[in-house]
């Protein structure tokens, strides 16, 4: 596996001692193809990065930003990390299975969503991880059993009590958008090197925000004109361009504290495009755009889409390049979904 891009931009004076610590999980870069013919034409050259081969446990976007969650928590001899999510979490399952590799105990707090077959297989591999799960069923009953469960999952080591180490929902927090930073280097990588044209968007589904914060983080310190458009599919959570670069500069003051580099300067809100339409009746209902381009997906050999994230957004690519809205010019498909 490579060194990070984020090690080689910002070199320690000491290599055993870097800014971030880090703990690989995933083989570097991912690759970028066109899109399958006939799943989003238009005027556009619709391209996509594959994020679901990156790791080997469980893959997608979760896993960049483990990377950087699993080194702080075990810097910080945290012995259970507690994180956030519904019943089907990809972040709850891909934090189950790697911390616990890592040698860090994970527990889960769960909020109800509609029930489908995709839900039912993903809670039946949550519950067969060896996290310690807890159906808190409704997000403001989360934060009312929020101090008890982090109490209740930390312990007594070396003489101190170390509470559980609190990750935010999709592991969106300062440290855990690092990974899509890194993504953003690594996308400008691959345009430096000729693997695609830079593109005039880059496109992704948006849960909780930290991919697409860390991402226009990421093109704004490697100096591409990208701009992040956002395909909202969590009506939970205030997901405007405002919010997205607002979290983004919680990761650029990180940067400038660890690094000393006051240099670093996060994106702006017009950097970002957050839209809501294709969300449907909320978090986790079906739409029928998103049942139509799974099946389309899968019979043209083009991604591998689930429901709730990546099937909306990729519709949303379809209907913004048939109408034109993503330009003529290059536009890339993060997808960020990888099932094992």
């Amino acid at each position: 596996m490579d060194t990070p891009l984020l090690h080689e931009r910002f070199p320690s004076h000491d290599p055993d001692a870097p800014f971030f610590r880090h703990v690989p999980l995933g083989d570097r870069p991912t690759p970028v193809a066109r899109l399958a013919a006939g799943l989003a034409d238009g005027p556009a050259d619709v391209w996509v990065k594959d994020e679901s081969v990156f790791g080997d446990l469980w893959g997608g976007n979760k896993i960049r930003k483990l990377e950087w969650i699993i080194a702080d928590a075990q810097a910080r001899r945290s012995p259970t990390i507690l994180t956030f999510g519904a019943l089907g979490t990809n972040h709850g399952l891909a934090t189950a299975r790697f911390a616990q590799a890592h040698g860090v105990r994970v527990a889960l707090a769960l909020v109800d969503q509609p029930v489908d077959d995709h839900v039912r297989a993903q809670l039946a591999r949550l519950e067969a991880s060896g996290a310690t799960i807890h159906r808190t069923r409704t997000k403001r009953r989360t934060y009312l059993l929020a101090p008890w469960l982090i109490l209740r999952h930390g312990r007594f080591a070396a003489g101190r009590f170390r509470p559980a180490y609190v990750l935010p929902t999709g592991g969106s927090s300062a440290v855990g958008m690092l990974g899509y930073v890194e993504c953003g280097l690594e996308i400008a990588a691959q345009v430096r090197a000729g693997d695609l044209p830079e593109p005039s968007h880059v496109v992704l589904p948006v849960g909780s925000g930290g991919t697409a914060a860390g991402l226009a983080l990421g093109l704004r310190l490697a100096g591409l004109r990208s701009r992040v458009t956002g395909v909202v599919v969590n009506d939970q959570l205030p997901l405007d361009a405002a919010h997205i670069t607002a979290m983004a500069n919680k990761t650029a003051r990180l940067l400038r504290k660890r690094t000393g580099d006051l240099r670093i300067a996060g994106p702006r809100p017009e950097d970002v495009t957050m839209t809501r339409d294709w969300l449907g009746s909320g978090y986790g209902h079906p739409t029928p755009e998103a049942d139509r381009i799974i099946e389309e997906s899968r019979a043209a050999g083009g991604p591998d889409l689930e429901p709730v994230y990546t099937a909306k957004a990729l519709a949303a690519v379809r209907a913004l390049n048939a109408r034109g809205d993503l330009g003529d010019g290059a536009v890339l498909y993060l997808h960020t979904y990888g099932p094992r």
